[in-house]
């Protein structure tokens, strides 16, 4: 982002982007929604416990109950998306660093 936006310092931008992330946070935490126009929301979804196994000993448990975070699209973009349903994804160079790192 910093190279779309070369004339804001980087550390500008990475608190820009902290500090929205963190409001989120914050906000879904509290069992709040979040709403971006054109873009989509944000809520939580209760996930009940539920019967389940481990796969390597068998054992069998119960899960705890949770909430997930869960995204919804926005009209734009899903729109977005299907249109360019036939352009091959591309994979970014700055993601799996981590995984890169080790060659």
């Amino acid at each position: 982002m910093s190279r779309k936006l070369s004339w804001l310092p980087e550390k500008e931008i990475a608190l820009a982007i902290n500090t929205l992330i963190k409001q989120m946070s914050d906000t879904l935490s509290q069992g709040g929604r979040i709403e971006i126009r054109g873009f989509g929301s944000f809520c939580l979804h209760f996930r009940p416990p539920r019967r389940a196994h481990n796969p390597k000993t068998g054992e069998k448990l119960v899960t705890q109950p949770k909430y997930a975070v869960h995204f919804k699209p926005g009209k734009e973009v899903r729109e977005q998306v299907n249109a360019s349903r036939h352009i091959p994804l591309q994979q970014d160079e700055n993601m799996n660093t981590a995984d890169n790192e080790d060659e």
